[in-house]
């Protein structure tokens, strides 16, 4: 089991940048593909980037393709979202999820998630 608990979000204004975090917990971290998925009022939870286990292999969606970055320290059993050139359709709560698949890129296939941190865009 683990547990996972999102920071980092807040209010800013369009082209700005802010970085998530989200802090998981146990012993098991590195056995787990991260994700980051978003949700908008009205709207359906969609993915916005993972990273494997090792972090070496990212896969983003085309909306924030060059410019999130999804990163993970191993030591710090943590996994950050560095989003850039923000934009008003990047408002969303954004969540962090764990998956125990190899690849994972859909919601359901992650197994645990956190209770979320707002991001709000204004234009």
């Amino acid at each position: 089991q683990v547990q996972l608990v999102e920071s980092g979000g807040g209010l800013v204004q369009a082209g700005g940048s802010l970085r998530l975090s989200c802090a998981a917990s146990g012993r098991t971290f590195n056995t787990y593909v991260m994700g980051w998925f978003r949700q908008a009022p009205g709207k359906e939870r969609e993915f916005v980037a993972t990273i494997s286990r090792g972090g070496g292999s990212t896969f983003y969606a085309d909306s924030v393709k060059g410019r999130f970055i999804i990163s993970r320290d191993a030591a710090k059993n943590t996994v950050h979202l560095q989003m850039n050139s923000l934009k008003p359709d990047d408002t969303a709560l954004y969540y962090c999820a764990a998956s125990s698949r190899i690849v994972a890129t859909i919601d359901r296939q992650y197994d645990h998630w956190g209770q979320g941190t707002q991001v709000t865009v204004s234009s």
